[in-house]
C-alpha cells in the first residue's frame, strides 16, 4: 500500500530546518505485515527531543528514516502469529520491542532488551527488515514506531491495547513521555510521599515527572528550567516551586527549598552539566535520576567520594524502567481520575507538511509537546 511519511533523509543539517529541509514529506510504498506484526493507522503522534537528537545528529541513526516514537493509532490488519490483538483494537507504541526471552525481559527489565535495542540501533523491525521503500529504496524504521506516517507496520511487542475512549492525542504522549517521566519518579527512583523531588529540564518529559512526583506524594516539589513559560507551565501541574537557572545559582536555590538538598533529583535535559547540576542539588544519600540523552561524547565529573562517603545514587533510567503492559494501564488509570493531566502538555497541533516547523519550534523552547496528526484532513 502507499502512505505519507516524513522522511529525514540526513542528519546534521543546519537550523532553522525549515530552510535546510531535512525532513521530506513523500509518498512511499509500505509493505503488509510479515509474522508476528500489525499495520496501524496513526492518528496522533508527538514529537520528542529524541526525535530532534536524530535530527540533529546528537543521536546517531541509520538514514533514510521514517521519523517518529511516541504515537497511538487503530489496527487495522494483523500478520500470522499475532495473538493479543485485532483490527479495530486502539494501541499505544512503546518504542523499546520487548522480545521476552533475553535476560533483561525475562527479569524485568524490558527496556534494555537485547534484541529489542539491537534492531531500533539497525533502524529494524524486532524480527529483522524493514517495510517502508521509497524510489524502490528501503527505508529505515524510527525505534521499532516510524510514527510520523500515515500508516506504519510495527511488531506486535512494540503495541499495547488501549481502551477505545482514550483520546489519542492523549494516549500518545502515554508512549513517551509520561512512560518516561512517570516511571522516572515511580520506578527508577521510586519516591516516597512527603520526599522532596527536584526536576531539572521541562520538556515533555521534565513536565511528566513533574506530574510524576505531584501523583506520588512529593513535597516540595521543584522545578529548574531556564524559560519563565516552562517555569509556569510547571506551577500549573502541580510544582511547589520554581527555579529560573538563569537568574539564580540552581543547586543553591533547590538545597535552600529543600533544606539541605533533595531527596530525589530527575534530570531531563540531556546535558552533563545540569546533570552534575542535579546530582550536586541532592541531599547526603540523595538519589539522582536521569533520562535525558546527551551527546555520546559528553562526559560527567563528579566528586568521586561523595558515592561512598555521603552515599550518593546516580541512576539511569530508559523509558522509565517501566515494564510497559505492567504500567502503562496504571498511569492512564492516573489520567482518567484526573491526577495526570497529559492533555495539558499538548502546546501544539500539526500535520506532516509542518514537521519541519516543529523541529525549530522544538528546538527553540517554543513547544512542549506537538501532536503530529497523519491523518488529519
Amino acid at each position: 500500500m502507499k502512505t505519507r511519511a516524513a522522511i529525514l533523509l540526513e542528519m546534521g543539517r543546519p537550523r532553522p530546518y525549515t530552510q535546510s529541509r531535512p525532513v521530506v514529506v513523500d509518498e512511499v510504498e509500505l509493505d503488509g505485515p510479515g509474522y508476528g506484526e500489525v499495520l496501524v493507522e496513526l492518528r496522533a503522534a508527538g514529537i520528542c527531543h529524541s526525535d530532534l537528537s536524530v535530527v540533529d545528529g546528537s543521536r546517531p541513526r541509520p538514514t533514510p528514516m521514517v521519523l517518529g516514537h511516541e504515537a497511538a493509532g487503530i489496527v487495522r490488519e494483523v500478520g500470522p502469529g499475532v495473538v493479543g490483538l485485532q483490527p479495530g483494537d486502539h494501541v499505544v507504541f512503546t518504542f523499546v520491542p520487548m522480545c521476552g526471552r533475553c535476560v533483561y525481559c525475562t527479569s524485568g527489565r524490558p527496556a534494555l532488551c537485547e534484541l529489542g535495542n539491537a534492531a531500533n540501533a539497525r533502524g529494524e523491525l524486532l524480527r529483522g527488515g524493514r517495510r517502508f521503500r521509497r524510489h524502490g529504496e528501503p527505508v529505515h524504521h524510527h525505534l521499532g514506531v516510524s510514527a510520523f506516517s500515515q500508516f506504519t507496520v510495527a511488531a506486535e511487542e512494540s503495541l499495547i491495547k488501549i481502551d477505545p475512549d482514550i483520546p489519542f492525542e492523549a494516549a500518545a504522549v502515554f508512549g513517551c513521555a509520561v512512560m518516561t517521566g512517570v516511571g522516572a519518579v515511580v520506578n527508577t527512583a521510586r519516591v516516597e510521599p512527603g520526599s522532596s523531588v527536584a526536576v531539572f529540564g521541562l520538556g515533555g518529559v521534565g513536565l511528566a515527572a513533574v506530574m510524576g512526583a505531584v501523583a506520588a506524594g512529593a513535597y516540595p516539589v521543584v522545578a529548574v528550567d531556564v524559560l519563565p513559560g516552562k517555569l509556569e507551565q510547571a506551577l500549573a501541574l502541580g510544582a511547589t516551586h520554581t527555579v529560573n537557572a538563569r537568574e539564580a545559582d540552581a543547586v543553591d536555590a533547590v538545597r535552600e527549598l529543600t533544606g539541605g538538598g533533595a531527596d530525589y533529583a530527575i534530570e531531563a535535559a540531556g546535558n552533563a552539566q545540569v546533570l552534575a547540576q542535579a546530582y550536586r542539588a541532592t541531599r547526603r544519600g540523595g538519589t539522582t535520576v536521569t533520562v535525558g540523552l546527551p551527546h555520546p561524547e559528553a562526559q560527567l565529573s563528579v566528586p568521586a567520594v561523595t558515592v561512598t562517603a555521603e552515599e550518593r545514587v546516580l541512576r539511569g533510567s530508559y523509558m522509565g524502567s517501566a515494564v510497559p503492559r505492567r504500567d502503562l494501564p496504571r498511569f492512564l488509570r492516573l489520567f482518567r481520575a484526573g491526577r495526570l493531566p497529559v492533555d495539558r502538555l499538548i502546546t501544539h497541533r500539526i500535520g506532516l507538511d509542518e514537521i519541519n516547523e516543529g523541529f525549530d519550534r522544538l528546538a527553540a523552547g517554543q513547544a512542549v509537546r506537538q501532536v503530529v496528526l497523519p491523518n488529519a484532513g
